[in-house]
């Protein structure tokens, strides 16, 4: 079982930057694959980036790429989401997603506003 916070969002002008903590509990944090995804009102939630166990494989959407950073560090059971130049249409909730095999675990979501 692992259970998921997150924290850091909040309200940011367009061009500025945010980060995003989610910390995990469970001794087998550094076995999960971990994520971010975002949810804009009336839209599906979507993918936002992930990186792999050992942090050696990492995956962005083409919409973040270039100013969103996802990293973890296992000693911290913790993944961070650095997001710079930032866009209103980045305002979402986002939600942090650990991922092992078919299990998957999510956190309560923070919000983003991002405005013009």
């Amino acid at each position: 079982q692992v259970q998921l916070v997150e924290s850091g969002g909040g309200l940011v002008q367009a061009g500025g930057p945010l980060r995003l903590s989610c910390a995990a509990s469970g001794r087998t944090f550094s076995t999960y694959r971990m994520g971010w995804f975002r949810q804009a009102p009336g839209k599906e939630r979507e993918f936002v980036a992930a990186i792999s166990w050992s942090g050696g494989s990492i995956y962005y959407a083409d919409s973040v790429k270039g100013r969103f950073t996802i990293s973890r560090d296992n000693a911290k059971n913790t993944v961070y989401l650095q997001m710079n130049s930032l866009k209103p249409e980045d305002t979402a909730v986002y939600y942090c997603n650990a991922h092992y095999g078919t299990t998957d675990y999510w956190g309560q979501g923070t919000q983003v506003i991002v405005s013009s």
